[in-house]
């Protein structure tokens, strides 16, 4: 979702400007056009990115079309925009606006219906818990009616189709069990929901590694380890051979999660292969070098050294993993200053941890060698401190 403020007065006089320009020719010109032309215009300048001007054009066809159900469409663009622009309130309204004229998800997505605005309302939802589960539950009814059609009898066209479908909904029911797993996990019938949520979700998508990541997050919240470990290592089976630019890898955001979950479960080498295939796609994540630093050090407690290091005792292991922790998370704090990251509970654990190891080992030598000096570890974290006090002191004046 945008960030940035929508900032509505200068948006208005933008719109007014370009329908009602001088002499009239632009809203004459504007007015001629078909309001399915704009909206195709205005998906083209969202995609990329310009967004007022994608704004002016849905908002022109939603007047050219009327209060309909052929309205849907633009109302649909509309809610988009507006997630974008950061006014969440309005994009809500819009796809409320959009139930009304479809309340049960049964007009055909082509024609601005379906089960998009269910799905956007429940991530939107203000109150969250039940009632993001129950637009959830009205995005899943919609989408399990438009996958009635027998495959057999599809079209190649309409199979691919068929296929993104089933993976939305996966995803939904896999949300929905998230909810259950954290919002509502003091419902008595959580468990049994969550467990009914993730077998549809498996039976609808069996190979989604996404799917199998919250069979695992499940598996975990009830204490059996050992499924949770045989389902995240299925789910990275099915990508970690593939080529970086195939988009059957899940997003990235996705595979930090899995990281998570992996060192969760004590999966820490196949953590940190996975840390370190995101460095070389992003190597600007913070949350990726401070994971890396962490799942290293778990090894370090285990006594044992990355796969790619010679060693020849506990030891040895030991003082080669504590090494590469203080390098990755010590990169991490560096980016986390530069780009201004915002976790300062990430911050303060990675500086521990760094602080932790030092005691333990040492100055780092590398760093003494390039003139750094002693003790310049200790000096460095004093300054991030220092720049976070700052940055309360600005906050509290």
């Amino acid at each position: 979702m945008g960030k940035s403020r929508p900032q509505k007065n200068k948006s208005s006089k933008s719109r007014q400007k370009s329908v009602l320009g001088p002499g009239g020719t632009v809203s004459i010109q504007k007015m001629a056009q078909d309001p399915s032309t704009l909206l195709d215009e205005a998906n083209i300048l969202l995609q990329t990115g310009r967004i007022e001007g994608a704004l002016a054009n849905a908002e022109q066809a939603l007047e050219l079309i009327g209060s309909d159900t052929a309205s849907l469409p633009a109302l649909n663009i509309l809610g988009e925009i507006n997630v974008e622009l950061g006014d969440i309130d309005a994009a809500r309204q819009y796809f409320l606006r959009a139930v009304q004229l479809d309340p049960n998800g049964s007009i055909l997505e082509s024609e601005g219906g379906g089960s998009e605005k269910f799905l956007w309302l429940a991530q939107l939802s203000d109150q969250g818990g039940i009632d993001s589960v129950q637009w959830y539950e009205k995005g899943v009814s919609s989408m399990r009616q438009t996958l009635q059609l027998p495959e057999s009898k599809s079209s190649p066209a309409d199979l691919a189709l068929i296929d993104e479908k089933k993976t939305k909904l996966a995803n939904a029911l896999c949300a929905v069990a998230e909810i259950y797993m954290t919002d509502l996990s003091w419902e008595e019938d959580a468990e049994a929901r969550c467990d009914a949520l993730i077998t549809e979700a498996l039976q609808v998508t069996p190979d989604a590694p996404e799917v199998l990541q919250t069979l695992a997050s499940i598996r975990i919240s009830q204490l059996r380890t050992e499924e949770a470990q045989v389902a995240l290592k299925r789910s990275i089976s099915l990508w970690k051979d593939l080529a970086p630019e195939d988009l059957k890898i899940p997003d990235f955001a996705v595979r930090i999660s899995l990281a998570r979950l992996l060192m969760e479960v004590s999966l820490e080498f196949e953590a940190l292969e996975v840390l370190e295939r995101l460095i070389l796609e992003d190597d600007q994540s913070v949350e990726a070098w401070y994971l890396g630093g962490w799942c290293l050090y778990l090894l370090a407690e285990k006594k044992q050294a990355p796969k790619d290091i010679e060693v020849v005792d506990a030891t040895e292991s030991r003082h080669a993993s504590l090494i590469a922790s203080r390098e990755w998370l010590k990169q991490g704090l560096k980016l986390y200053t530069l780009l201004e990251y915002e976790d300062e509970r990430l911050r303060d654990h990675a500086l521990e941890l760094v602080q932790g190891i030092t005691a333990e080992i040492g100055e780092d030598d590398e760093s003494e060698a390039e003139g750094e000096g002693e003790g310049e570890g200790e000096d460095w974290d004093e300054e991030i401190e220092a720049d976070s006090d700052e940055d309360h002191e600005m906050a509290d004046s």
